[in-house]
């Protein structure tokens, strides 16, 4: 009698688990179906078109890797793009991130009116990029900008050009970049991995004597690293990726100084139809996302604490 319950209960278990199955694969079909048919699909495609001669008007010619050996060798603004994108991101991408901790910070203590301040540092990450840029434009205009006349007010004779000078035109886009930034789903991310810390750790090291500097450098700080660096990873490849104020505020100017490897890109692909030599510049492109990301994982180990892990 016991067998045959236990055999009834295992029936009754196994179809169970077999219907959960179904309709577990069930919702997860229209993901799958975009999974493969717009990503896994297209990827691979482009994997082949990056071992061909492709404008889109004519078949594809297969060349082997001659997009690759072209890209090393003789396109003459692979690196420098290369370059410039790393300067950005790696200069623009940790300064956004103390920045939106440090906001966070300011903004997780409990004072009066603290959600009204938090919308108003969070309001700049909801304007669209192009208007953004449209606006910082005018602010930075070299000849009748707001921010040069008051430059001039104070006294410089001779302010940046912005965006119209060569050695300002990155750092007129990473100062952009961080008044749109550093207000935003970082700092979102941040006051959420403060109120994630246990409010019992700041009791005792109050107890100890600690003052508000050294709650925030041993206690809130090392708690943090975790948030930190996930703010790193994605930061860091939305940093690589920088291609809409670029492209909307000089065009890769002047004289290629924001010339961004994700609008060499697209200048291949979309003014130049060169399909086949734009997949190839893509697929590196990923590489160098890929193990720039296992590398700050690798590197995370010595610096990222886990707390209770």
């Amino acid at each position: 009698m016991t067998t045959l319950a236990g055999r009834l209960y295992s029936k009754l278990t196994h179809g169970k688990q077999r219907r959960d199955n179904f309709y577990g694969y069930l919702f997860l079909t229209p993901w799958l179906i975009g999974f493969f048919g717009l990503f896994i699909g297209p990827g691979l495609t482009s994997l082949y078109l990056s071992l061909t001669k492709y404008d889109v008007l004519s078949p594809p010619q297969f060349i082997g890797l001659d997009n690759y050996i072209t890209m090393f060798t003789t396109d003459a603004q692979f690196w420098p793009s290369l370059w410039r994108t790393l300067y950005y991101a790696g200069v623009g991408v940790p300064l956004g991130v103390i920045g939106s901790m440090f906001l966070a910070i300011l903004l997780n203590n409990k004072l009066r009116g603290i959600t009204v301040y938090r919308t108003l540092y969070f309001m700049p990450s909801l304007v669209p990029i192009v208007a953004s840029v449209v606006l910082w434009k005018w602010l930075l205009n070299a000849d009748f900008g707001i921010v040069n006349q008051l430059l001039r007010d104070f006294g410089m004779a001779n302010p940046p050009g912005w965006f119209s000078e060569r050695s300002w035109a990155i750092p007129s886009l990473i100062f952009m970049g961080l008044w749109q930034g550093v207000g935003g789903t970082r700092m979102i991310i941040f006051l959420a991995g403060l109120q994630g810390i246990p409010e019992e750790l700041y009791e005792a090291a109050s107890i100890d004597g600690a003052n508000a500097w050294h709650r925030m450098v041993h206690v809130t700080i090392p708690l943090l690293t975790p948030t930190i660096f996930f703010n790193m990873i994605l930061g860091i490849i939305g940093g690589l990726q920088v291609f809409t104020a670029a492209f909307v505020a000089t065009e890769g100017g002047p004289g290629f100084a924001t010339w961004f490897y994700s609008l060499h890109l697209y200048k291949h692909a979309f003014d130049y139809w060169n399909m086949g030599y734009a997949s190839a510049l893509a697929w590196f492109f990923a590489v160098i996302i890929v193990l720039l990301t296992v590398w700050q994982m690798r590197l995370s180990r010595r610096w990222v604490f886990y707390y209770g892990g």
